[in-house]
């Protein structure tokens, strides 16, 4: 099943409940969804790991924690995804999301330079918050949907597959 390859990838959950950061989280750490690899956690999981990966916003990997919470989805799971948008990957993503909101709004796409000081950033900045915005939740609605949707057919026919290895190992031994 997919859970055994999941599985030897994910950190230990008595080590993810003591850790300092998510000590906050209190007893809600317990629901055993949060830890199980099941066929409804881990694609609620990827459902809110690739949303939370598409918003433009620092400290995504705890709006993921909250909504693993929240959906009862796998929590490692659910933050390890946050990171497909990592330095690498920001610059093209974001702007993929900027052009997919300005398309959305009809907007023309603004041109704008990149530069490390205060009053270019924040005008920049104005200018292209509400395309980037809407686009990024667009595209973080329609690829956690796709993942869901994907991880679901995934684990299906996984699960189908092993049977059918099962019931032919069966018939063999007969």
């Amino acid at each position: 099943m997919p859970r055994k390859l999941i599985k030897k990838y994910m950190p230990d959950e008595a080590t993810l409940r003591e850790h300092k950061h998510l000590s906050w989280l209190g007893d809600h750490l317990h629901d055993p969804n949060l830890w199980h690899l099941n066929r409804k956690s881990v694609p609620r999981a990827f459902l809110v790991g690739i949303f939370c990966a598409f918003l433009p916003i620092p400290m995504q990997m705890l709006v993921a924690a909250v909504l693993a919470l929240i959906c009862r989805s796998n929590l490692p799971i659910s933050v390890g995804l946050v990171w497909l948008t990592n330095p690498l990957t920001m610059p093209p993503i974001f702007y993929f999301t900027y052009l997919v909101g300005t398309s959305l709004l009809g907007t023309p796409p603004q041109e704008f330079r990149f530069e490390l000081e205060w009053e270019a950033l924040t005008h920049d900045m104005a200018a292209i918050w509400w395309p980037l915005l809407f686009g990024s939740l667009v595209s973080g609605v329609f690829f956690g949907l796709l993942s869901f949707l994907g991880m679901r057919s995934f684990w299906a026919w996984h699960v189908n597959k092993s049977w059918q290895k099962r019931k032919a190992r069966r018939s063999c031994q007969k």
